[in-house]
């Protein structure tokens, strides 16, 4: 209103009459980057702090370089955090868990991966256990992060269904939650993300064996929700997307990375939902019925 006021106030002609209107429709489209704050969830994998740590820095550099503010919200546990994915409550997301035929309905779209290697879902006991095979765990406890965890509990279990291997399962709430229980001793053997599990025992001095290991599966992606502008999504996209190869984002990267230990190459690169195909198939055929 008050750029629609500044224009009737001036009254150009001509030639100028035109750039001013032109000038002034550009601004008003870029005026929502600016003015909007936009949700950005994150599937509860490790602690709030370790969480927060990691991502503020990114989302403030998406703010610095667009405008876009973007405000991290995070669930106590993944379960509830699913919860708030299927009923669209974020924006923006940092999850696999969109892929769940229940999520089909909040429709959020692909568009980052991460540069990192790919995810696997492993079952993992510690290095001096006596547990030798997948078999030796029949009848016991095995811990998992939650009903939501993808690699961590629904890749993991359906292994063991299909080879007739009835467990019971006990959960840590998150995926650093259960593997801090295995390091205690609390539990034999658990479900895990490949990428998260190594960069815990590599923060924690942790010695493990992987018994059982998944086939690939790009990481966690971010993914947008559909009522988000077009303009403001692809100002996301491109600015996290080209963060690796701005000296300020590449440090911001770098830095984000020592907190959780994660290793090279870091940040992410433009995405779609057909790089996650292997998802929606694995959730068309598997035997694990308690997904959450």
């Amino acid at each position: 209103m008050t750029t629609n006021l500044a224009y009737r106030r001036q009254r150009p002609s001509g030639l100028t009459a035109i750039l001013t209107l032109s000038l002034l429709a550009l601004s008003f489209r870029a005026g929502p980057l600016v003015a909007e704050t936009h949700s950005f969830g994150v599937l509860s994998q490790r602690s709030a702090v370790l969480t927060a740590q990691y991502w503020n820095p990114i989302l403030d550099y998406v703010k610095a370089r667009t405008g876009v503010d973007l405000t991290l919200k995070l669930a106590r546990t993944a379960p509830e955090s699913n919860e708030a994915t299927a009923k669209g409550e974020y924006d923006f997301v940092y999850s696999n868990t969109i892929f769940l035929p229940k999520m089909a309905q909040a429709d959020y779209q692909v568009i980052l991966q991460p540069r990192d290697e790919a995810i696997r879902g492993q079952i993992v006991t510690l290095a001096d256990s006596p547990i030798q095979t997948l078999q030796d765990l029949g009848g016991r406890e095995v811990g998992f992060p939650s009903l939501a965890a993808f690699v961590g509990y629904a890749v993991p279990m359906d292994q063991l269904l299909r080879e007739g291997i009835q467990v019971t399962p006990v959960f840590g709430g998150n995926q650093e939650g259960i593997m801090g229980q295995l390091k205690a001793g609390k539990i034999i053997a658990a479900g895990v993300n490949s990428q998260v599990m190594k960069a815990f025992a590599n923060r924690e001095g942790l010695s493990y064996r992987v018994l059982w290991e998944s086939v690939a599966y790009n990481n966690l992606p971010i993914s947008a929700h559909p009522r988000v502008p077009q303009a403001v999504v692809s100002a996301v996209r491109d600015t996290i997307s080209g963060m690796n190869e701005d000296p300020e984002g590449a440090k911001v990267l770098e830095a984000t990375a020592q907190v959780i230990g994660q290793k090279p190459p870091y940040g992410f690169v433009a995405s779609s939902p057909a790089d996650y195909r292997n998802y929606v198939d694995f959730y068309a055929q598997t035997l694990v019925k308690d997904i959450e």
